[in-house]
């Protein structure tokens, strides 16, 4: 089994409270979040869906690549944006879409099976897994020009 850490420290009362997020790998170190920027445009701090979508982006892109490399067919390069919709329902909020935006350039796959390949790791990838109450996962999976070249 292997288990990561993350920690939050929070201070002061809802809209103008400021959070600080840490990783044990220290990729993030007392990094704010607050209202502002999870609800408005305030761009120095990050939020829990950017943080969830970034997550959900790596995972399906390191399940993708396995998959080609299982198939026999080796990755070049994968490029992955996940938008995660946080969306109020009643007075809360819910998080109803995730769309993952794949591109990648993989030598000698055909459409057809790059599409089905990408499906696969869309489903079998942990955080998808993890994420299986979001109403909609969306795919939209882009085979780079020149990838059929070998």
């Amino acid at each position: 089994m292997i288990e990561k850490t993350a920690n939050v420290h929070w201070e002061g009362a809802g809209k103008k409270g400021q959070g600080q997020i840490s990783t044990a790998t220290g990729a993030l170190k007392n990094y704010p979040y607050g209202f502002a920027s999870r609800f408005e445009d305030d761009r120095r701090g990050t939020n829990p869906e950017e943080i969830l979508g970034a997550a959900h982006a790596a995972c399906f892109t390191m399940a993708f690549s396995f998959a080609c490399d299982k198939a026999g067919f080796a990755t070049t390069a994968i490029d992955t944006q996940a938008r995660v919709r946080l969306a109020q329902q009643g007075d809360g909020f819910v998080i109803d879409r995730i769309a993952l935006i794949l591109t990648a350039t993989v030598p000698g796959i055909d459409e057809a099976r790059f599409q089905e390949i990408a499906q696969a790791a869309k489903r079998d990838c942990p955080l998808s897994k993890a994420l299986a109450s979001v109403p909609e996962i969306a795919l939209q999976a882009t085979l780079q020009a020149g990838s059929d070249e070998w």
